[in-house]
């Protein structure tokens, strides 16, 4: 019976080369699939003798936000700012807000899919001042999670027991995150009992060890420098980059956890791919990796492996761009994307909110996880042939990066810029940013890109408003570079596309390589994302 089917499969195998196919090691693994499959049966010959392409397509996406307003002094730029005056940080711990502001906070509410991004062109503004009545932590896309919750999660990723937190704190959190649906009897395990609060005080009077607050000021914990094999004489594993890294992970794993409830089985995911900036490892690996796996590990995936993609705020869709490839090619059936938030960029614009008297907006951590696999024949499709990139000879200038990754690859697919429903590009936030002397990100994409059809005479130049309107959106992500580029519109996008209020939409990011101060390249990526015509089963259907 081996045999026979084996000749079968070849008989498959030989119908693709009268095709004029070329025999790649992607062909030769279909062969022993068809050959397995045609001996059990589940399928004939035939199926496995076409020559159709096959899609990648999104089935989920989820977001995470934890608000942390008392680890804004360990953002890069406030801790910076405290060290040369600690007399900021009474106005900086004066100007926090509330859990129940950040979640009424309109944006937010964008981030987890209780508002669409356009609702925010009517809504009032300043939008600080004008919460969301009724707003629930909870979303369609994922939540927002409080920070003693948070302080929970990041115990259950310490892998080494270098988070204390106070007995009667960890208390209160337990039993909280009991009640959570995405924690489970091993975490509450790894919570522990906790420390008398004396102990934490004596702790803090040792080197490297990293106090953590609740509500400001209150002190419920501390994060302690990894011990032996040299850690303690490592710059790389401070208590602050302990927690910078924790954190992301943390956020991550919360973002993959709301993903997996709602799109997939965890022991489904083939290869996950980390797009986020964090930086692990040590002295002699400083940017090693693999949070991707180390995520995945507190998930549940335990069939998967993965790597990190590393290209600034570019990594979204690079990435987006390596799963979709790995799936079309049938190297894995599921590959998930999964980033946590940077805490290096908390309250990196803080001075600018203090000097217009607002709250300090950034203060919370994101994380964001998308399933990426072959063509269900609904979900939006992940048009490869769409694919624009900043090259090498491009240049820096604005124009000319847009030309690359939206003019060109719109021309090679015979599409008018007007014909895209909406762009996704760096969706800042510009509450956060303008203060700050940052401007509208968003808008000033946008207007650049509607520049280019009114050059191209796809609308008059009074028209410009009125492109960015109705192909663009208001900024409404936390400005940590890799998290606002294209991607938070995701959700949205998908909904939209599946409710047939969309067609499609470009997703482009663009990065600033010359902050590694190695080259003063940018660089820049974008992709079609199409609503799904029907679809065509990657694999033969029994």
């Amino acid at each position: 019976m081996l045999l026979d089917s084996s000749l079968h499969g070849y008989i498959a195998l030989n119908r693709f080369i009268k095709q004029g196919l070329h025999v790649t090691p992607t062909l030769t693994s279909r062969f022993h699939y068809c050959a397995d499959q045609i001996e059990k049966g589940n399928i004939s010959v035939a199926d496995c003798s076409s020559n159709e392409s096959s899609n990648s397509v999104i089935t989920g996406v989820s977001y995470f936000l934890g608000h942390l307003p008392s680890m804004i002094r360990y953002g890069s730029k406030p801790h910076r700012e405290l060290k040369h005056d600690a007399s900021l940080l009474l106005p900086m711990t004066s100007h926090l807000r509330t859990f129940d502001q950040a979640v009424a906070y309109p944006p937010n509410q964008v981030f987890i899919g209780n508002l669409d991004p356009d609702e925010l062109w009517t809504y009032p503004t300043p939008w600080y001042k004008n919460p969301v009545a009724e707003a629930s932590r909870w979303g369609e896309f994922g939540e927002i999670m409080p920070e003693d919750e948070f302080y929970g999660a990041l115990k259950i990723c310490d892998e080494f027991g270098l988070i204390i937190l106070e007995k009667g704190f960890l208390e209160e959190i337990t039993s909280k995150l009991k009640r959570h649906p995405l924690f489970n009897a091993e975490d509450i395990q790894k919570l522990g009992e906790g420390v008398q609060k004396d102990r934490i005080e004596r702790k803090l009077d040792e080197r490297d060890v990293l106090p953590l607050y609740i509500e400001g000021n209150q002190l419920v914990g501390c994060v302690m420098r990894p011990r032996g094999e040299g850690a303690e004489e490592d710059d790389n594993l401070t208590p602050n980059i302990m927690l910078e890294n924790l954190s992301a992970r943390a956020s991550g794993v919360m973002a993959l956890r709301h993903l997996i409830s709602k799109a997939g089985a965890a022991k489904g995911i083939d290869y996950l791919v980390g797009y986020g900036e964090e930086a692990i490892g040590d002295r002699y690996n400083r940017g090693g990796g693999n949070l991707a796996k180390a995520i995945g590990e507190l998930c549940g995936c335990t069939k998967a492996t993965g790597s990190d993609v590393k290209a600034f705020c570019c990594s979204p869709v690079h990435g987006l761009m390596m799963a979709a490839s790995l799936v079309t090619s049938k190297v894995f059936k599921n590959v998930v994307m999964v980033a946590g938030g940077s805490l290096a960029k908390l309250g990196m614009k803080f001075q600018g909110h203090l000097r217009h008297g607002i709250p300090i907006l950034e203060d919370v951590l994101a994380g964001i996880a998308i399933w990426i696999t072959q063509d269900d024949g609904k979900s939006p499709v992940i048009r490869l042939d769409s694919v624009g990139k900043h090259e090498i000879s491009s240049g820096s200038a604005q124009q000319a990066i847009m030309e690359k990754l939206v003019v060109e690859p719109l021309d090679r697919l015979g599409l008018k810029l007007t014909q895209v429903d909406k762009y996704a590009t760096e969706m800042h936030n510009p509450e956060v940013t303008e203060p700050q002397g940052s401007g509208n990100v968003p808008r000033t994409n946008y207007r650049t890109i509607g520049s280019f059809a009114v050059l191209r005479r796809e609308i008059q130049k009074d028209e410009l408003d009125q492109f960015v309107r109705l192909h663009g959106m208001p900024g409404f992500s936390p400005t940590q570079g890799h998290i606002a580029s294209a991607v938070p519109y995701l959700g949205h996008a998908i909904r939209n596309m599946k409710s047939g209020k969309l067609h499609n939409t470009m997703l482009l990011a663009k990065g600033s390589l010359f902050l590694g101060r190695l080259t003063q390249l940018s660089d820049g990526i974008s992709l079609l994302l199409e609503k799904n015509k029907g679809g065509n089963p990657s694999w033969p259907q029994k």
